[in-house]
């Protein structure tokens, strides 16, 4: 049966509820955030809480807090360390200190310059198996002593529990205090501060469920059985059961959960059983460029140096014509089907037999940028780049010679020939180069030596389809499994120039909560392609009327609307974790079908109903082409075909509330 809407983005018909209006008393509250990649690039959550630092740090300035794990090499390279100026902060800080835990603090540098608390987990490690017993007391829930990133979690939860706890004592009734926890990592923090009554508003938000990541990578048809799964059995069978409990527990422990799109909504409401409070889409910070040839020109600039890299990475065997290639990207956290990758290669091997088919002169290079267990760049592709950088200089040493030598001769009014030009040492210096061009195996498909070679799946699937990089292939496959950096001595980007350098972008998800990458390809001026099954999906296929030829509203509402999401969200736990103090009028959802952007006017009717679904058209349909085409009539086949919004809200019909799922 339908779900009845939670407060989101669908909720919007052009007017927005009336606490929008509502501005939070930031001068007498103290916000923080606290999250696993705080300073700590693992996935997509470092994206969300950096993304929107710089909007939070102009809203609420000095009263604005991020929390997070102290890693020396982060600490060093991203954070300037400094003391804290609010004293009630220095003076909880001391108190870990002063009982043997080590906490950091100082200005992230990014955008912003948020203010970070980061906790050594290391140097409470000691303190585990008593918080371990405290976790069971209070919830009766165990932490094996095999599952290194739960006992980390548990530190550091218990880390800025006991935190918060020496900060609240100090500041009373005044400010109050909201603090904003990220995923089940950061869960144990939440349930203690509210096991032991701390005096704080929480804010719970999963951005993705950890059973449903789980299930989805496990090739369970998800969607369609999500009623049906027996949530205990399946978190058990994958020795996950103790992380989905802290999950949970967080979750019905905050004033308010929130989750980043509908899809991932409508997930937590069965895996989780609680209806988010609110729906948060991921905002991007969003850089306004005066003009469309600035979009034009960082692209052909940065396309320049990926060609640099495939000339280097490729060397022996470039054989094709740069200028008629295509640059491709996957990226993401490595999670093989949850991400598509493998439907993903699937395509690129049938793309392959095509152009080879139709002998097509169009090379399309696809890379593929995903984390894996490496143990260092692999010998041939750093042989690759010194190769490429020789040829260079050999080139500009001849170059040099050559002009000069044409410079003198055109002065005493000569037309030179190449015989004077360039002597026997200058062929000599450039037969040399050739030679040292040839090679005798193939191209690596991997930049890396994997720790994992013979079962990691993106390699054997790659052996399973052939697509080695041989000459006669059209496509080629570049597999980097480390996030991209503009020190890095073999590609040297930062994602943001690689991304403006390529062609497309590939986002195929079976299971992407809401998927940051398609925006930011939207924003960085590059098309894309992504799944109904993302949250970002889900929203272009809501809000747009056709979302395959009007992408450029895909990061703009988001990012307008994030921050309204945000203030009623604090203000609903500040309402309920402080009623005395703090009012928000309840609002009834709106019974709309939301916004929607029109169809741009240059664009022609979508070729889903306008064409044949066939590439083999019958003698009857050729004879068929004179049929006068309407523009209006198909327009409207494609708003007829163009699916209900998805919604949400209670649980469905005949499920229990469970035991101790009490409101907040």
């Amino acid at each position: 049966m339908p779900l009845s809407r939670s407060l989101s983005m669908t909720s919007l018909s052009g007017v927005l509820p009336s606490w929008e209006e509502d501005e939070l008393p930031v001068e007498d509250l103290l916000l923080f955030e606290v999250a696993w990649e705080v300073t700590n690039k693992v996935g997509g959550i470092y994206t969300v809480i950096q993304t929107k630092a710089k909007i939070t740090v102009d809203e609420w300035g000095e009263n604005y807090f991020m929390l997070g794990p102290y890693f020396e090499h982060n600490f060093k390279t991203q954070v300037e360390a400094c003391e804290p100026s609010f004293p009630p902060i220095k003076k909880a800080m001391d108190a870990l200190i002063q009982n043997g835990c080590q906490v950091y603090f100082g200005r992230w540098l990014i955008e912003g310059s948020p203010y970070v608390i980061l906790f050594d987990i290391g140097s409470a490690a000691w303190n585990l198996d008593h918080w371990k017993g405290d976790l069971w007391e209070t919830c009766n829930i165990g932490l094996p002593y095999q599952d290194r990133e739960a006992n980390d979690s548990l530190i550091l939860g218990s880390l800025i529990a006991w935190f918060f706890k020496e900060l609240t004592d100090q500041l009373g009734d005044k400010p109050n205090v909201i603090a904003h926890f990220h995923e089940w990592q950061a869960g144990p923090g939440l349930i203690l501060c509210r096991s032991r009554k701390i005096r704080m508003a929480t804010v719970f938000t999963t951005h993705a469920t950890l059973l449903g990541r789980y299930l989805c990578a496990g090739n369970v048809d998800f969607y369609n059985n999500l009623d049906k799964f027996n949530i205990d059995k399946e978190a058990g069978e994958r020795q996950i059961y103790h992380r989905y409990c802290l999950e949970r527990a967080a979750v019905h422990c905050s004033h308010v959960f929130t989750t980043v799109s509908q899809i991932t909504a409508v997930e937590a409401n069965h895996i989780l059983h609680r209806n988010p409070d609110v729906v948060t889409p991921n905002g991007l910070n969003v850089k306004k460029f005066s003009a469309m040839h600035e979009f034009q020109n960082l692209h052909s600039i940065n396309k320049a140096r990926i060609q640099e890299f495939v000339r280097g990475h490729f060397y022996g065997h470039l054989d094709f014509n740069l200028d008629k290639t295509l640059f491709f990207f996957i990226a993401g956290r490595y999670e093989f089907s949850n991400k598509g990758a493998d439907m993903f290669l699937e395509s690129l091997s049938r793309l392959n037999y095509l152009l080879r088919l139709h002998r097509n002169d169009v090379t399309v290079v696809v890379f593929f940028i995903m984390p894996a267990k490496t143990n260092n760049f692999n010998v041939e592709s750093l042989k690759g780049q010194a190769v490429r950088k020789q040829l260079w200089d050999t080139a500009h040493t001849v170059k040099e010679k050559f002009g000069k030598r044409l410079y003198d001769a055109l002065l005493i009014g000569k037309i030179p020939d190449m015989d004077s030009i360039l002597d026997r040492d200058d062929f000599t210096i450039m037969k040399r180069a050739i030679y040292a061009t040839q090679r005798h195996s193939l191209p690596p498909v991997t930049t890396h030596n994997m720790l994992d070679d013979s079962s990691d799946p993106i390699l054997a699937n790659i052996r399973r389809i052939g697509l080695f990089n041989s000459r006669n292939d059209r496509v080629k496959v570049i597999f980097h499994p480390e996030f991209l950096s503009s020190t890095s001595p073999l590609l040297p980007l930062d994602y943001e120039d690689f991304v403006r350098g390529c062609n497309l972008g590939v986002f195929p998800s079976y299971y992407e909560p809401w998927g940051y990458t398609p925006g930011e390809c939207t924003v960085m001026g590059i098309p894309s392609v992504t799944t109904n099954l993302s949250g970002f999906g889900c929203f272009m296929e809501e809000h747009v009327t056709d979302p395959a030829a009007y992408v450029t509203a895909s990061a703009h509402h988001p990012a307008q609307q994030s921050r309204e999401f945000y203030i009623h969200a604090r203000l609903l736990a500040l309402s309920r974790a402080f009623p005395d103090k703090f009012k928000v009028d309840p609002v009834a959802p709106l019974k709309t079908e939301g916004f929607r952007y029109p169809r741009p006017y240059s664009v022609p009717p979508s070729p889903s109903v306008s064409v044949h679904s066939t590439p083999h058209h019958s003698d009857v349909e050729d004879d068929d082409d004179d049929e006068p085409y309407d523009e209006d009539e198909e327009a409207e086949k494609d708003r007829l075909n163009i699916k209900a919004p998805f919604v949400l809200g209670a649980a469905p019909e005949g499920k229990k509330k469970q035991p101790g799922e009490s409101g907040n």
